[in-house]
């Protein structure tokens, strides 16, 4: 591989170092671009326009790198949708919501938090089979699923006190099962994004292949996600029972 080509690889470097340092994402993932597109000789801006006049940002017969990231947001500004939902959701935490939610955990005696994560992230597989898209960490994992893993937490500790490292820990777990189930959930239906873009890359390489089959061969991947999962989170009980002898 030619050094240029080795350069057109920044933006990789770019994103996890600015993730590492815990950068702001949106910033890190634009420069990232801006620097990829830029090594790759591609212009700021199409030749078009306003721009037309401004033959050092623009190259004729190529798309800016500008342009490019808009239309992208344009063609995806339907995701940005789950933003309705948050006032909805703020006004169900003021009156009670995650009380609630805690409470009725608790009244579940099995319930741990592995095994509520397992839950979820099930339920999460299969809202990707049928095609149904939701925003799990602003809509479930935030107002729903960690009050019931800190409820589950609690109603396992004598006295109900769970340390803020320990809560850091079932957060993680959360994210965890939520980022799972939807990440390989939703390549089970032929009709979610992440199928029809590989589809899509795929006929554009020329390869023949239907939707069908990326489904039928992701659903091995799926199946060995739930089973890495239950090990994970049935451990993670293991250490949450043992830290909670350490302290009694």
């Amino acid at each position: 591989m030619h050094l240029e080509d080795l350069l057109k690889l920044s933006g990789v470097i770019i994103v996890v170092i600015g993730l590492a340092l815990k950068l702001r994402t949106t910033l890190v993932v634009v420069v990232a671009a801006l620097v990829t597109g830029l090594l790759a000789g591609l212009p700021l801006f199409s030749n078009e326009g306003f721009f037309q006049d401004l033959p050092y940002l623009t190259k004729p017969g190529q798309t800016g790198i500008i342009n490019t990231l808009g239309r992208a947001f344009a063609d995806n500004r339907l995701m940005t949708l789950f933003i309705i939902t948050l006032p909805a959701i703020g006004l169900a935490e003021k009156y009670g919501l995650q009380e609630q939610a805690a409470a009725l955990i608790r009244r579940v005696h099995a319930a741990t938090v592995g095994r509520l994560q397992i839950v979820y992230q099930l339920f999460r597989v299969l809202n990707g089979l049928m095609g149904i898209r939701l925003n799990g960490h602003p809509s479930f994992v935030r107002p729903l699923i960690f009050p019931m893993s800190l409820g589950a937490a609690r109603a396992e500790s004598n006295p109900h006190e769970v340390p803020s490292q320990t809560i850091e820990k079932i957060k993680a777990a959360n994210a965890a099962a939520e980022n799972y189930g939807n990440f390989y959930g939703q390549n089970l239906s032929p009709v979610q994004a992440g199928i029809l873009l590989v589809f899509g890359v795929m006929q554009g390489l020329g390869y023949v292949v239907g939707v069908w089959d990326l489904v039928f061969y992701t659903i091995p991947i799926v199946v060995a996600s739930i089973l890495l999962a239950i090990i994970q989170f049935s451990l993670f009980d293991h250490r949450l029972r043992r830290d909670r002898e350490v302290r009694r």
